[in-house]
């Protein structure tokens, strides 16, 4: 059975129409809604195949394949790229966006499956490689940079088979301007299975003299859909409480007990809106082999009587591990995990609030090595300009604010905690007026200086020590309060 685990977390729609015409490259409208379909080559669809190994730095524009392999030379993704930004109006209200390939060859596994996943970064279809995106432009990871999961389904070997994939929650963002500037449709095949010589795929390209059996990206889109069931919480007023926090391994106290209760009581208590947390862990021996992540959402939703939408991402891109969590009262629209060099990663979600976009993310950077740190700080501020304003970066940084680390992050963004010191409306505590969060400031929340709707109003540490000194995490918590115009 296929699933719809999107990266993307938007919501999915289902609508009848009482008929609809497709025409390539036209569009039919029934009942105020419209469908396009697109298929023509160049025009409206685009491909390529990147292969790792002696293959790394070839160039395979217009092939379709993917194979899954432990050795890199045999490894193949499959690239499409759709013009939903020359096609769909921006904003449009999209209520069905589903993707058809068609099988042309494959070996001797009668079935794979077969993922369906966001490409994060736009890449050229005559020069995109392994280690390239275009000429001049690495990936950031080799072999390309990559949401969370769409969609998967079961493919056969069988030449002619037609797999759908629901790329609804995507398509969406893509053209409401969520996920930055361009609002072209970048969608990567990747085998899911173990590494064999028998997993080979290769489907029909989008310039294949048979028409019928090119990729086919079909959008509906317009006001006949029926409306979404109303979030749990809504955006009322116009100020938003921004949550960081590294929770040492996801709440082991000074007292050197884990206590995730303890954690959440205090963040339930700070009334944010979105939360950074670091060091959440997902089937580990600290988290005593349970999944953290969602022991949290849970326990949010126990002492906030709300429901709370969140993501999680290893430092490793594991499926268990150490990592980032991301929070949020309102529906994600939008999310991506990044990967950095030097064994971290970063979370981004993406939510709307007072009738803006919001793209809120968490990273937390190597603990050991300023050199690993500058390096992911040009990872993820080059990865944030795909992003739309208004940007927001939690975490922790491990640099001070005297940092050159802090100094290159001020270049494209604001500390928070500076503005609102230089402001006089920083709050902190007796013994802490510096705002310290751990053996310094070393955690924060930037915003961007490209984010015009976002005033600061305040920002605060809090002191979370019990009767006893104990506190649930060693680091401070750290809040930043902002008015969005």
């Amino acid at each position: 059975m296929r699933t719809c685990v999107s990266g993307l977390n938007g919501r999915l729609f289902t609508c009848a129409l009482a008929s609809v015409l497709f025409l390539t490259g036209a569009a039919s409208s029934t009942s105020a809604q419209t469908t396009v379909t697109l298929n023509a080559p160049s025009s409206e669809v685009l491909s390529a195949t990147i292969r790792g190994g002696t293959y790394a730095n070839t160039n395979q524009e217009w092939t379709l394949e993917t194979r899954a392999s432990d050795n890199l030379e045999y490894n193949r993704r499959a690239l499409l790229k759709f013009d939903t930004e020359n096609t769909i109006p921006k904003g449009a209200a999209v209520t069905s966006a589903l993707m058809t390939v068609t099988v042309k060859d494959g070996s001797q596994d009668a079935t794979r499956t077969i993922g369906a996943y966001q490409t994060t970064l736009s890449w050229t279809e005559n020069q995109v490689t392994w280690k390239l995106r275009r000429s001049g432009d690495n990936w950031q990871t080799p072999g390309g940079d990559y949401g969370s999961k769409l969609d998967d389904a079961v493919v056969s070997n069988a030449a002619g088979t037609k797999v759908t994939f629901d790329v609804t929650p995507l398509v969406k963002a893509v053209v409401a301007g969520s996920l930055g500037a361009s609002r072209y449709t970048r969608v990567a095949l990747m085998d899911m299975g173990d590494s064999t010589s028998e997993s080979y795929r290769a489907y029909y390209a989008p310039n294949d003299p048979n028409v019928s059996a090119r990729p086919v990206l079909v959008v509906t889109y317009g006001a006949a859909a029926a409306p979404p069931p109303p979030p749990t919480s809504v955006a009322t007023g116009s100020t938003l409480r921004v949550l960081h926090w590294n929770t040492h391994h996801g709440g082991v106290g000074t007292d050197g007990v884990w206590d995730p209760v303890r954690l959440v009581k205090w963040i339930a208590k700070f009334d944010p809106d979105v939360v950074s947390l670091n060091e959440m862990e997902r089937n580990t021996s600290w988290s005593k082999n349970t999944d953290e992540p969602v022991t949290i959402a849970a326990l949010m939703k126990q002492y906030t009587g709300e429901t709370w939408y969140w993501k999680f991402e290893t430092l490793s891109g594991a499926t268990n591990g150490i990592g980032n969590m991301v929070l949020s009262r309102f529906p994600i629209v939008a999310s991506g995990p990044l990967l950095l060099d030097g064994g971290r990663s970063a979370i981004n979600i993406t939510f709307d609030f007072n009738g803006r976009t919001i793209n809120f993310t968490s990273t937390h950077l190597n603990p050991d090595s300023s050199t690993y740190r500058k390096t992911e700080i040009n990872e993820l501020t080059s990865w944030e300009k795909g992003l739309a304003e208004q940007r927001i970066i939690a975490g922790d940084f491990n640099a001070t604010y005297t940092s050159t680390e802090n100094a290159m992050m001020k270049q494209t963004y604001y500390d928070s905690w500076a503005v609102a010191q230089a402001n006089g409306t920083d709050i902190a505590y007796a013994g802490n007026t510096a705002g310290n969060t751990r053996n310094g400031r070393i955690d924060f929340i930037y915003y961007s200086h490209s984010a015009t709707n976002l005033a600061l109003k305040s920002s605060q540490v809090y002191d979370t020590r019990d009767a006893n000194g104990v506190t649930p995490s060693d680091h401070k918590p750290l809040m930043s309060v902002f008015t969005v115009k």
